[in-house]
């Protein structure tokens, strides 16, 4: 939940569905898994990535090309990033049996993600860092105080991965489908998404994200992206 960000991006995708540039695609799963941070293990296979790659002015970001994916079942909705790097910028002594406030001031990789097309400006955000430190947020951008809602509990799964010899994290999340839609997950549902990342820290500090909101924030539903449900 990055505060003081603008964000620009373009996007690349490596696949061969006709989807736009702002649009992701969550394909069915078999079956439920649990830290699956390998993007070639059996559940992630074959999972089309969309690519983020550019920093905040639309510049391109050598060495730092992150691939989303996404997958979902009838009980949760998943997501795996893969998040190349310079230099880690972490927290000391993490914890992840409980959230972490304020985790965006450290590396993370961040969901956007909200299922009212009429009100917008309510939607969830999901965070993970490279040493699996989490935090859920219930955003109201119309509450006096919309960062208080970090006290809410999603009940989603967080797990991370560090490669130091190839210099890349992976972080993957398993987030309750009741946690951000109060419809039966099915093929054909959409959701409004928006994905960024912060990477190292000042002065080097990189900002790699999806869909470009040109403002200081990154809390601007209006350009958030879609995601579809696919079999």
């Amino acid at each position: 939940m990055k505060r003081f960000a603008g964000t620009a991006c373009l996007v690349a995708l490596t696949t061969s569905l006709s989807i736009g540039a702002d649009q992701i695609e969550s394909k069915h799963a078999p079956r439920d898994a649990s830290a699956e941070t390998d993007p070639n293990s059996g559940f992630w296979r074959g999972v089309a990535p969309i690519l983020a790659e550019r920093d905040v002015t639309a510049v391109l970001v050598p060495g730092h090309r992150t691939e989303i994916r996404s997958r979902w079942t009838d009980r949760n909705l998943y997501f795996l990033f893969t998040c190349p790097y310079e230099q880690l910028n972490l927290k000391p002594e993490p914890v992840t049996g409980t959230e972490t406030n304020e985790l965006w001031k450290w590396d993370v990789a961040e969901v956007f993600i909200g299922s009212d097309f009429k009100n917008i400006r309510r939607y969830k955000e999901f965070e993970i860092s490279p040493q699996g430190e989490w935090i859920d947020l219930d955003i109201d951008l119309d509450a006096p105080r919309h960062v208080d809602g970090w006290v809410w509990n999603s009940g989603f799964q967080a797990s991370a991965r560090i490669d130091q010899a190839a210099k890349i994290w992976y972080g993957f999340m398993r987030i309750p489908y009741a946690a951000v839609d109060a419809r039966s997950a099915a093929a054909g549902n959409t959701f409004r998404v928006n994905f960024f990342r912060s990477q190292g820290a000042q002065p080097n500090l990189k900002e790699i994200v999806w869909q470009p909101t040109n403002r200081s924030t990154f809390h601007v539903p209006e350009v958030f992206g879609v995601l579809r449900l696919v079999d």
